[in-house]
C-alpha cells in the first residue's frame, strides 16, 4: 500500500490489467470494500483508489492519470467539455453510487444529551463566526435541560477543495437564509479558521481540542464525538442512512442530467418528516468510451459490482461505511448507463 494512501488490491496473477482511480475521501471506506469484493471475482485486475479529494480526483481523471474518479460534486460545464477529449470522443459518465449523511460533529466530553438539536440558522451562525460560545441563547433554546458549557466554539472546516464542503455549504445556503451570506463552494469561504486536510484531518483537528465543531462524512465520525440533530420542519432529525436516502428520493434530477449523467438536485430545504438534508451524494465517474476493450471491460465490471445489491449492501454495513443503498429504481438507470460503456 502506497504512502499516498492508495487503497490497492494486489493481483493474484493473470493479465487483467490495472484499474486506477482516485478522488473523494468520503468514499474511501466504501471503495476499500468495493475493491475487495470486485477482486474476489476479478483477481487478475489490480484495482486501486487514492482518496486525494474530489477536486484532485476529477483533475486526475481528466488528465488521464486514472480510469475512474470519485467526486462529491458533479463536473461543471468546462470539465464536461474536457471530458469529451479525455473520453476519446465519448462522454463522462456520472453515477450516484455512494449516498451518505454529512454529520455536524462536536467535541464536548461529558455532555449528557444524545444529540444537540440545532436549527439551520444556528448551525450557519456558528460556522460563520456569529455564535461563539456553547451556552449561547440560540443553542440553549433548542436544548432545554442540557447543561451546556461556558466554553468557546471552535469551528473546523476542510482546508482542501472538497465536495463535502460544497455539499455542506449548499445546505447552509439553501436552509439558513441570510444567516449564511456565502455562495456554495468547494473551498471554505472564511479565512483564519481552524481546518484539516481531507476527512481524516478534520476529525483529527476536532479530536485535539474541546469545544470544536466540524462537518464530515458520517461514517468516519468516531464515537467519542457528539453529533447534531438538525431542524427539519417541526422536528429535529439525527443523521441516519434511512433519513439520507429519504431526502434523495424526495429530490429531482439536476437540470443537465442525462441518461449517462445521473446527477441530482438535492432538496436541501425540505421540510418533509424523517429526512436528513445534510447529505452527500458522491458520484463514481468514468468514460462512456475507452480506447481499448480491456479498460472498458474492467471499468464496466467494477461499476456493475458497486451498483449491485451485493456491492451496495457491503458498503451499507454499519461496520463498513454505513451508507444508504441506492433504490431499485435508481439501479435500473445506473445499469442502463453502464451498459453504454464501450471501446473506441
Amino acid at each position: 500500500m502506497s504512502g499516498a494512501l492508495a487503497l490497492t488490491l494486489a493481483a493474484c496473477g493473470g493479465t487483467g490489467g490495472t484499474l486506477p482511480g482516485g478522488g473523494a475521501s468520503s468514499q474511501e471506506i466504501a471503495m476499500t470494500a468495493w475493491i475487495a469484493g470486485f477482486g474476489d471475482a476479478h483477481p487478475d485486475v489490480i484495482a486501486s483508489y487514492d482518496p486525494v479529494g474530489s477536486g484532485s480526483g476529477r483533475e486526475m481523471f481528466l488528465n488521464s492519470a486514472t480510469l475512474f474518479a470519485g467526486s462529491d460534486e458533479p463536473m461543471d460545464a468546462d470539465e464536461l467539455a474536457k471530458g469529451t477529449q479525455r473520453c476519446f470522443g465519448g462522454e463522462v459518465v456520472e453515477l450516484p453510487l455512494y449516498i451518505s449523511p454529512i454529520a455536524v460533529a462536536y467535541n464536548l466530553p461529558g455532555l449528557a444529551a444524545e444529540h444537540l438539536d440545532l436549527e439551520p440558522r444556528t448551525i450557519a451562525a456558528i460556522f460563520n463566526g456569529d455564535i461563539t460560545r456553547w451556552d449561547d441563547p440560540a443553542i440553549v433554546a433548542t436544548n432545554p435541560g442540557v447543561a451546556l458549557p461556558d466554553l468557546g466554539i471552535v469551528p473546523v472546516n476542510r482546508s482542501d477543495d472538497s465536495g463535502t464542503t460544497e455539499n455542506f455549504t449548499e445546505y447552509l445556503a439553501a436552509a439558513a437564509g441570510d444567516a449564511w451570506p456565502h455562495e456554495p463552494s468547494e473551498s471554505w469561504p472564511l479565512s483564519g479558521t481552524q481546518s484539516g486536510t481531507q476527512t481524516t484531518g478534520v476529525i483529527q483537528t476536532m479530536q485535539a481540542a474541546e469545544g470544536t465543531i466540524g462537518y464530515a462524512d458520517a461514517a468516519q465520525v468516531p464515537g467519542e464525538l457528539g453529533t447534531v440533530a438538525v431542524g427539519v420542519g417541526e422536528e429535529f432529525v439525527p443523521f441516519s442512512a434511512e433519513a439520507a436516502a429519504a431526502v434523495v428520493d424526495a429530490s429531482a434530477p439536476a437540470e443537465d442530467a442525462s441518461d449517462l449523467r445521473l446527477t441530482i438536485e438535492l432538496a436541501r430545504d425540505t421540510t418533509a418528516a424523517g429526512t436528513y438534508p445534510i447529505v452527500l451524494v458522491s458520484y463514481t465517474m468514468a468514460c462512456s468510451t475507452y480506447d481499448n476493450e480491456r479498460d472498458a471491460r474492467n471499468i464496466t465490471d467494477l461499476l456493475d459490482y458497486i451498483a449491485s445489491p451485493e456491492g451496495q449492501a457491503r458498503a451499507a454495513d454499519p461496520r463498513v461505511a454505513g451508507s444508504a443503498p441506492i433504490s431499485d429504481a435508481l439501479r435500473k438507470r445506473v445499469d442502463a448507463a453502464i451498459a453504454q460503456i464501450s471501446a473506441d
